[in-house]
């Protein structure tokens, strides 16, 4: 006689499946990364369905412990798997906590004015803080922080301001560095260059004279000594500014040039 013995349970010899009717529940405690660029964060995992679990992080190989950190934000895929080889598996996202939830204040800026056509810029602004926070360091438009509140050789332009607290909190404000008034020795001969040079299109308009267009207050400060030139010292000569027939600049207007010059022959004059 011959005794066939089937060891597996299953029809046909082939073992039962040990996972059937098995759920496997990953379940994790999630410590967010603490500020954004931070990789501080952490996740916990444990799983229920089974004993003797191994854990696996994002398809990774699977280890002991369910302890899994330096995670940056995001979201992470923790599987467990039991003694018996069943496995089950979960989602968990890391965000970032929000710095300034326990702190609050406002960012202004204390401004210098600029002066125009002066290279370097002497523009300036110093940011600063009203309300909480402590340990700042700032920065402007988005570069690197620093720790003086102060950032000088800034031209006429609007500024992004930022001051950072110790604690990661960040925050901006937009600062406008104006102009400086021009000085009135200055005034008074862009006065005399718009009414005698710049009406008509002689120096202005698509093509000025000379490639020079004087409606632009830094060009009348670069060719201070071509103005003196031609106005002044080629006075009653065909190449005076204003040329022939125009009778030149009368005194008045020639002293005002001599007098701008003298002084420095700059916007601020």
């Amino acid at each position: 006689m011959l005794l066939i013995v089937s060891c597996g349970g299953g029809s046909g010899g082939t073992p039962a499946n040990p996972c059937v009717g098995v759920t496997i529940t990953v379940t994790g405690t999630i410590t967010n990364a603490s500020a954004v660029g931070m990789s501080n964060g952490s996740i916990v995992a444990s799983a229920s369905g089974g004993s003797g679990f191994t854990f696996s992080f994002n398809g990774g190989a699977f280890q002991a412990s369910g302890n899994f950190t330096g995670l940056a934000a995001g979201t992470y895929t923790i599987a467990a798997k039991n003694s018996s080889g069943c496995t089950g598996s979960q989602s968990f996202t890391v965000n970032n906590n929000d710095p300034c939830a326990s702190v609050s204040f406002t960012v202004g800026g204390t401004v210098v004015t600029a002066t125009p056509c002066v290279n370097p810029a002497n523009g300036s602004i110093t940011v600063t803080t009203t309300g909480g926070g402590s340990g700042f360091t700032y920065n402007i438009n988005g570069g690197a922080f620093q720790a003086s509140a102060t950032f000088t050789s800034l031209a006429v332009n609007t500024y992004t301001m930022g001051a950072k607290e110790s604690g990661g909190c960040l925050k901006t404000a937009n600062v406008t560095v104006s102009a400086t008034p021009p000085g009135t020795l200055f005034s008074a001969v862009r006065a005399i260059i718009s009414n005698n040079c710049t009406a008509g299109g002689c120096h202005s308009g698509a093509a000025p004279a000379g490639g020079i267009d004087f409606t632009i207050d830094c060009n009348i400060v670069a060719n201070k000594a071509r103005i003196k030139v031609r106005a002044v010292d080629n006075f009653g000569t065909p190449q005076q500014m204003p040329p022939p027939p125009n009778p030149g600049l009368s005194l008045a207007d020639r002293t005002a040039i001599v007098n701008w010059i003298n002084a420095g022959g700059l916007y601020s004059n």
